[in-house]
């Protein structure tokens, strides 16, 4: 399965913050936001992503991530003229996808559960689609997956006036390739956006689609507001500290799954050894 990090827009809803830097390279406690998606991938055994970026901040990225290979990654990046909505970054990577399942996630999108890597893992195989349902407080705000009475999806709305369940579709989605046909099918909504919605919607006419039901215990935040920045980062700060673990260290986890050994940590611990980040990965090396 290949991966893609959508990291466009205007990110408007952070100006001034993110007026000449992307939203998705602002700090959230001690990483940078980007870091964070490419984590859920990296837990999923997803190593080869692509990056959608706009243009004036591509280079920003590929200054901070390269290639890859200093996490035993292969990364490649994209440009997105326009924000144009979440499904185009399929027309986007169209060739990039081929003919391989793709997982999408968004760039301002966190996870965070126990049990997260073993439902993503899990789903990276099937065909069709498998999105993923969080259940929460205030499902007008979000795109609402409904259910018949025996539990199987019927259909997701967007933002619907009176939602038929709780269960909010977050921003990371699993597809087989015909995803990048479906998204070229639908229309602009009246917004002038492809929706991510109308891509489900299809899948779930042809009863290709899964939706997962995430586990109780699964933190999802969408780091794109002042408040819900601040709240991120206040959340991976008490979790570090309380745990002794960093959340979304992508060193860690390349290590973890054996896609980079020892010499290339302690090439990034040169880089960063004059912080916590470089003592964490020397405590990796000690066990």
């Amino acid at each position: 399965m290949k991966g893609i990090v959508l990291a466009g827009g205007t990110g408007s809803r952070l100006w001034p913050l993110t007026l000449a830097v992307s939203k998705q390279l602002l700090p959230v406690f001690d990483k940078p936001l980007i870091y964070y998606p490419i984590a859920t991938l990296f837990t999923a055994g997803v190593r080869d992503i692509l990056f959608i970026t706009t243009s004036q901040d591509q280079q920003a990225f590929m200054n901070l991530l390269g290639d890859g290979s200093k996490f035993g990654a292969k990364f490649s990046y994209a440009i997105q003229p326009q924000p144009e909505g979440i499904a185009q970054a399929f027309i986007i990577g169209k060739n990039f996808i081929g003919s391989d399942n793709v997982a999408m996630i968004l760039g301002d999108n966190i996870f965070h559960g126990v049990n997260l890597s073993s439902q993503m893992k899990s789903s990276t195989g099937l065909q069709g689609a498998t999105i993923f349902a969080h259940k929460v407080k205030d499902p007008e705000r979000y795109g609402v997956v409904e259910f018949d009475n025996e539990g199987q999806v019927t259909g997701v709305i967007e933002k619907p006036i009176n939602p038929k369940s709780n269960y909010a579709v977050p921003g990371l989605y699993f597809y087989d390739s015909q995803v990048v046909d479906f998204a070229e099918q639908i229309s602009p909504s009246k917004r002038g956006e492809l929706e991510i919605t109308e891509v489900n919607n299809l899948y779930i006419k042809q009863n290709q689609m899964t939706v997962v039901k995430l586990e109780k215990g699964t933190t999802w935040l969408d780091a794109g507001t002042f408040e819900s920045l601040h709240d991120a980062s206040t959340y991976i700060k008490i979790l570090e500290e309380r745990q002794g673990k960093k959340i979304g260290c992508l060193e860690e986890i390349a290590f973890e799954n054996k896609w980079i050994n020892t010499s290339e940590i302690e090439e990034s611990i040169k880089i960063y050894k004059n912080n916590s980040y470089g003592a964490y990965l020397e405590q990796l090396l000690e066990g």
